[in-house]
């Protein structure tokens, strides 16, 4: 009897305890089930003006936190087909996300384009090689062009596109270095690895180590187009659509143009 009087008191004392204000315990507890957290694959190219974007929406929206994987729109789509999780896609071209899409991957009601660039040439920014426009690659002296995968990396895809429509493609292809990402294709430049490279205009804004030659007219390459959506199996769909949306809204837009980018029509 005294046993089963001693076992009540200390189940009273630790329901007081557990419903003490100072512990909070339960409190913590709902505040960490109402926190989710989302995981959004990224274009290698959006990775400075989405890492400016994150605190702000994290800040507006305290309940959601974002972590990126950022990498080549034709790598992470591959993630994706084979069931990698992710919440939100965001590709440097429509060709993934199509394909995404037409495979069932994506909430297509939350699909949209988001943002253009426009894709230059650029050299290091020591270069002494009479580098002035895209036929110049053709030049002698000229010895290694870096430029994206065309299979799997869009700025490679639109790099094809432009040497192609000018004529010059299987003059240089020698010359071409692949690189599994812009990002890559930037760094080989800033190395000196690569006496040119193609990148997007965002990208070579955020090097000192580099300088712009030439901008692709448009007519040279299909339109670069940075669509968005939240893919079909997120654990946090309603999340990942508020982060979305949040993309489209003036604060992230700002630091968008901010980077270089221009906003989708």
């Amino acid at each position: 009897m005294k046993r089963r009087y001693f076992l009540a008191f200390i189940g009273s004392i630790a329901l007081i305890w557990l419903l003490s204000p100072g512990i909070n315990l339960f409190s913590a507890t709902i505040a960490t089930a109402q926190t989710q957290t989302i995981l959004v694959s990224a274009a290698a190219s959006l990775k400075d003006a989405l890492e400016e974007i994150k605190p702000r929406f994290e800040k507006a929206h305290a309940k959601i936190k974002v972590n990126y994987n950022f990498g080549a729109s034709g790598a992470l789509q591959q993630q994706i087909a084979q069931g990698a999780l992710a919440d939100v896609f965001v590709s440097a071209a429509t060709k993934q996300m199509d394909a995404l899409a037409k495979a069932g991957w994506i909430d297509t009601s939350t699909s949209r384009n988001l943002l253009t660039n426009r894709l230059v040439l650029i050299v290091p920014k020591n270069s002494t090689l009479k580098i002035s426009d895209f036929r110049s690659l053709t030049n002698s002296n000229v010895k290694r062009i870096a430029v994206g995968e065309p299979r799997s990396v869009p700025v490679g895809q639109y790099s094809e596109e432009v040497l192609k429509n000018l004529g010059i493609l299987e003059q240089i292809r020698p010359k071409l270095v692949f690189a599994n990402s812009v990002r890559n294709v930037l760094a080989a430049v800033e190395t000196g690895n690569a006496d040119a490279g193609i990148v997007y205009i965002t990208d070579a804004k955020i090097s000192d180590q580099v300088k712009v030659v030439a901008t692709a007219a448009n007519n040279l390459h299909s339109s670069i187009i940075y669509p968005i959506a939240v893919i079909k199996a997120s654990k946090n769909p309603q999340a990942a659509k508020t982060f979305a949306q949040y993309l489209t809204r003036t604060a992230a837009k700002n630091i968008f143009e901010k980077f270089g980018f221009a906003i989708a029509r």
